[in-house]
């Protein structure tokens, strides 16, 4: 195994060729689809005469266009039918294994892949998706792509891409209670800005993330893009093989060890080179609200949204766009804004162990009135464990509405909108304008536990105030 970083080291060894662009044609090892940007795909390759070259690495599922209160189908909107029609039509006529509503492992395509062990290290992963770079939690390159780039993948298997620099983000020491995965995330896409992250992959080392559980590893990675690196990973270690470890695809028996081995050998070595290092202190790191139109427009929740003159001369103009678009002001405390919507769920923050820290918020309290607050378990597979420890019931006690699988409002591309000029405590991913459904809808994107403690006191408040007096 060559030396180097472990992007360097999967890049290399899924190289098939240098095209005459110049670009690199890399062998994609699994490649994940679902109902959005799929169909134009396989229309592309009807219209070509061409066949899913290897079935078996394809997978998919059904997750935007979900409904998460009535999934009975057909579905209301007939738009989402078809979708769905699609879908179960493609991978039916081309052998593709499909998780679908009621099979017991349907979710959003970046959870059920990790749950199920599909997602291992030293893989190349592809979606037809924003968020792929979830998948870079075991040590995988993952990158999302558009629908063209699909079909490419469902037609050979490969990718013409250009190769990154990487840039190593060291996060050393002990978060502090309250403070969560979505955090350091959010105060790292503040700090190097949205578009910080262009040409680079991410490689996120240091003790903070050595500490996280996989979970935890997948929230930080899942928005890598949000800060413009096209994938982001964390190297594999004991805590990525006790995960996988016993999962439908994972490896069994001597081929287990046979795994590990390999997995170990494509590690990051310790002298490797990086384009790039930038190191931050845990312990400096806030409860985190982003409080304008881009996720890189964060601040501690007890700070004070930055005036124009406190902001770099080329994040100004977003500013002002963003204050009068959100209503907010210079100078203005985002501790106490009013919420009116608060969704616990999405890719980012719709495992298991999310809901676990919400429920901890939820539990013997109540959502304030006039307050929508409802939670949308990640996958079939994340809900049935969440009711078999009763979070479910905890939540619905406190007033948050229990829901089916499914993206939710997260992209909105279903029933979960927003309405009109509502505000929205969101544990989701993107603030942009009208992203959860209305064009005027604005969004805080927070941790789960943050929007729990948004829920319960109807404005934006610090769960730390919240787990003292629990502690």
């Amino acid at each position: 195994m060559s030396k180097g970083t472990l992007f360097d080291k999967v890049w290399g060894l899924h190289t098939v060729g240098t095209l005459p662009s110049g670009l690199t044609q890399l062998f994609i090892g699994l490649h994940l689809i679902h109902e959005v940007t799929s169909p134009q795909a396989f229309a592309m390759l009807r219209e070509r005469g061409l066949k899913v070259l290897f079935p078996q690495r394809t997978i998919a599922t059904v997750d935007h266009i979900v409904p998460t209160d009535n999934q009975a189908r057909p579905f209301v909107d007939t738009m989402a039918e078809e979708m769905i029609q699609a879908l179960e039509q493609n991978c039916k006529e081309n052998g593709i294994t499909f998780y679908n509503i009621g099979s017991g492992s349907q979710g959003i395509v970046h959870v059920i892949a990790p749950e199920q062990g599909l997602t291992q290290p030293g893989m190349t992963i592809a979606c037809g998706d924003s968020h792929t770079s979830s998948h870079g939690a075991f040590g995988a390159i993952a990158f999302g792509i558009g629908t063209s780039q699909v079909r490419d993948v469902l037609a050979s298997q490969t990718l013409a891409l250009s190769k990154l620099k990487v840039r190593k983000i060291e996060v050393n020491g002990t978060l502090n209670p309250g403070v969560y995965a979505k955090d350091v995330i959010l105060h790292i896409i503040r700090t190097l800005g949205v578009k910080g992250g262009v040409g680079y992959a991410y490689e996120y080392a240091g003790t903070t993330f050595e500490q996280m559980n996989m979970e935890e590893r997948m929230t930080v990675c899942n928005m890598a893009i949000e800060g413009g690196a096209r994938c982001g990973y964390v190297n594999p270690d004991q805590i990525t093989y006790d995960y996988l470890k016993g999962r439908d695809f994972a490896p069994k028996g001597a081929d287990w060890d046979q795994a590990v081995a390999w997995w170990e050998s494509i590690k990051s070595d310790a002298d490797a080179e990086y384009d790039d290092v930038v190191v931050f202190d845990a312990a400096e790191i806030p409860p985190t609200v982003t409080w304008g139109i881009t996720p890189g427009q964060g601040i501690g929740v007890n700070q004070f949204i930055p005036k124009p003159d406190e902001l770099p001369e080329e994040d100004r103009f977003v500013a002002e766009e963003a204050y009068s678009y959100m209503d907010l002001f210079p100078g203005q405390p985002i501790k106490g804004t009013k919420i009116d919507v608060c969704f616990i769920g999405s890719c980012t923050n719709g495992r298991i162990s999310d809901l676990r820290e919400a429920a901890k918020i939820a539990q013997g309290r109540h959502v304030a009135e006039g307050v929508k607050a409802f939670v949308v378990p990640g996958s079939e597979r994340v809900k049935k464990e969440a009711e078999a420890e009763g979070l479910d019931k905890i939540f619905q006690a406190a007033g948050f509405e229990w829901r089916e699988p499914g993206c939710s409002m997260c992209l909105a591309m279903n029933p979960d909108k927003l309405q009109g000029r509502q505000i929205s405590a969101s544990s989701s991913n993107r603030n942009f304008k009208g992203r959860q459904g209305s064009a005027s809808g604005r969004t805080l994107l927070m941790s789960p536990a943050m929007v729990a403690t948004a829920a319960i006191k109807g404005e934006v408040a610090d769960v730390r105030d919240l787990l003292t007096v629990d502690g």
